[in-house]
């Protein structure tokens, strides 16, 4: 791995003729792994909760001269494992393989008392932020198993912090992913199949903001140099991480 300004930067074609998936495609982390994903060569499947946002990322890698993508609409929030396994099946028979992906989709309201948060707001955060990527990815793990060499990077928070008042169902979801990313990978160490977490620092996108509403988040970075460490990831280079957290945070 190549560090560049705290980034990972993924050698050119590193993903060529692979096939990705990310998730949240269309938000601050999502869209900037699918850009650097395609521009290292990989044939994206951009997963999103509206088709237009979708449908203007497609616009924009295959101005890039990449892959052409595949879009599909999909609300994590509302996702069964039926939808899940269609998913596969559609990633099955539209691009043959399953060689990555990347949980970038994530769920946060407002940082609030525990007390004060609703069931609603609950159920909707263990289901983004936990129950989605668990059961996307029991229902994609026969096609990656097929891949030679497949990638699932998770996105983590700092358990320490959102570990404290306030964080709610944020919080316990990201602590339980982390567990879930353990599990997998131990699971599946013997196999092709390798397992990542990615634990970004600050970034500019509306998470942050909607965290931190006080902060001008302009002093924090675009989600690019993220993006990067993950195609470094999902990338053969990326197997000497297999099974552990690559942290992007500046030393204190």
């Amino acid at each position: 791995m190549r560090l560049a300004d705290g980034a990972a930067s993924p050698a050119p074609d590193s993903l060529r003729e692979r096939v990705v998936l990310v998730t949240g495609a269309t938000g601050g982390l999502g869209r900037a792994v699918a850009l650097a994903a395609a521009a290292a060569g990989a044939t994206m499947v951009l997963l999103g909760r509206k088709v237009r946002p979708l449908e203007r990322l497609y616009d924009e890698i295959e101005a890039l001269g990449a892959p052409k993508p595949a879009i599909y609409p999909m609300d994590l929030a509302g996702a069964t494992p039926k939808d899940f396994a269609d998913l596969a099946a559609g990633i099955e028979r539209g691009c043959g393989r399953l060689d990555g992906i990347v949980h970038a989709a994530a769920h946060f309201d407002t940082l609030q008392p525990f007390e004060q948060q609703t069931a609603e707001e609950w159920t909707r955060a263990q289901q983004v932020n936990l129950h989605a990527p668990a059961l996307l990815t029991q229902a994609c793990l026969p096609l990656l198993r097929r891949a030679g060499d497949a990638a699932i990077v998770f996105v983590f928070d700092d358990v320490e912090r959102v570990g404290k008042a306030f964080w709610g169902g944020y919080g316990v979801a990201k602590h339980a992913l982390a567990g879930l990313a353990s599990i997998l990978h131990q699971e599946t160490e013997s196999s092709s199949v390798r397992t990542h977490a990615l634990l970004p620092g600050p970034m500019r996108t509306a998470l942050r903001r909607a965290a931190y509403y006080g902060e001008n988040t302009l002093i924090h970075p675009e989600p690019a140099y993220a993006a990067a460490a993950a195609v470094w990831l999902l990338g053969r280079d990326g197997a000497a991480l297999r099974g552990k957290a690559l942290d992007l945070r500046q030393p204190a």
